[in-house]
């Protein structure tokens, strides 16, 4: 394991993209994101589809899994 991915706060086990109805405007697609902490916590981040890039995703599944671990140790 490099060095970079140990300093990680999770590691993305899979990813699902999804499809629903809107109230509003039809069909919404989104993505589900299965992750595990550093804690060893599994969860599951829904994301929409216009929010699926790196640069928008990582810092949410930073701030979920950091919140996760914090609550683990409790």
């Amino acid at each position: 394991m490099s060095n970079g991915q140990a300093q990680r706060a999770y590691k993305v086990l899979k990813i699902d993209e999804l499809h629903r109805m809107s109230d509003t405007s039809g069909i919404e697609s989104y993505y589900r994101l299965t992750i595990k902490t550093r804690g060893g916590t599994t969860l599951q981040i829904n994301v929409e589809e216009r929010d699926f890039k790196a640069e928008k995703t990582a810092p949410i599944l930073k701030e979920k899994a950091e919140e996760a671990d914090k609550i683990l140790s409790l």
